[in-house]
């Protein structure tokens, strides 16, 4: 926001900061405070504190749920934003996440609880967070498995869960076929999707 200048008063005229204490300040957003924000705000919390969503990759997507549909009945995958809950106050929105028929106790009303799969996809203006803070954030919670699509790299990153830390099942570069270490058989082929994405 730009500052103005009153040409009567030769004041500067400030924008209207009262309306930013409606909300409550970083680093002290709550998990009731973020589930009454509109349906349409597109965020994360993290730690208390509010960061941007991801974008979703709508073809990952229908690869990941006509595959369930046919080796793994009663799963169920979504995509953002469908925020998923890692701790006290810290939610999470990966642009698809997977949940097995096993742990659909898992499922709650507005958000999920340790999800099976996780898929980010990095953006440029949040390469640190996304290859960074939630991969740790991930594993912590105790998701199996992480896939990191990097369009910018062109590589796609799948992480399994040794501890409560990842280890890489594998690094994929463009042409290469990225396979699932959790799903028996799910593969993409990241020649095809990464191009999609540029």
């Amino acid at each position: 926001m730009t500052l103005g200048f009153n040409d009567e008063t030769d004041t500067v005229k400030e924008p209207a900061w009262e309306v930013a204490y409606l909300f409550p300040a970083q680093g002290e957003w709550t998990e009731e405070d973020y589930f009454a924000l509109p349906d349409n705000t597109r965020l994360e919390l993290a730690a208390g504190r509010l960061e941007r969503f991801q974008r979703i990759v709508a073809f990952l997507y229908r690869l990941l749920l006509s595959f369930i549909g046919q080796r793994y009945p009663g799963a169920e995958a979504l995509f953002a934003s469908l925020p998923i809950r890692l701790g006290p106050n810290t939610l999470r929105e990966p642009d698809i996440v997977l949940m097995l028929p096993e742990h659909r106790h898992r499922i709650h009303e507005q958000y999920w609880e340790k999800p099976d799969m996780v898929i980010e996809v990095v953006l440029p203006k949040n390469r640190a967070t996304d290859l960074r803070d939630k991969r740790r954030e991930y594993a912590q919670a105790g998701i199996p498995e992480c896939w990191i699509v990097d369009p910018q790299s062109k590589t796609v990153t799948v992480l399994k869960l040794s501890g409560e830390t990842y280890v890489v099942h594998g690094a994929y570069g463009y042409g290469d076929i990225a396979e699932s270490a959790l799903l028996d058989g799910f593969r993409v082929d990241s020649r095809r999707h990464l191009a999609r994405r540029n």
